[in-house]
């Protein structure tokens, strides 16, 4: 039986130029991303080594270059952007799920919170 287990790095704030509207993209405004991992961390679990996982940092670095990278105008596209880089660098990564938060949408209402959510799978 395989082994369900998770990686996660929660509230990964970023400075980055999406959106539709012309001045999000010259100005910018700040997102903040969820990433879920599975991942079977098993041969981990039992060996204590780096190398039977993947590394938050190095996640996290990737999420940022391939989110800040370019603009987008969706950040369904930013999202998107983020699990390809992140499935094409961790082999060990068998699905990723990413919550995009974009707090400063320019959406004339009173909200908590609004964004996306993402989970794509490897093709096996």
């Amino acid at each position: 039986m395989k082994a369900t287990d998770t990686i996660f790095i929660t509230g990964l704030a970023l400075h980055a130029h999406h959106g539709v509207m012309p001045h999000e993209r010259k100005v910018g405004q700040s997102f903040s991303l969820d990433i879920v991992l599975d991942i079977d961390l098993g041969e981990a679990s039992r060996s204590d080594r780096l190398r039977h996982t993947v590394s938050y940092d190095q996640v996290a670095a990737t999420a940022s270059e391939a989110f800040c990278k370019k603009p987008y105008k969706l950040i369904e596209a930013a999202a998107g952007a983020v699990i390809d880089a992140i499935l094409a660098r961790f082999p060990r990564v068998m699905r990723v799920g990413i919550t995009v938060h974009k707090p400063h949408a320019p959406i004339p209402a009173t909200f908590a919170d609004v964004g996306v959510v993402i989970t794509r799978s490897r093709e096996t």
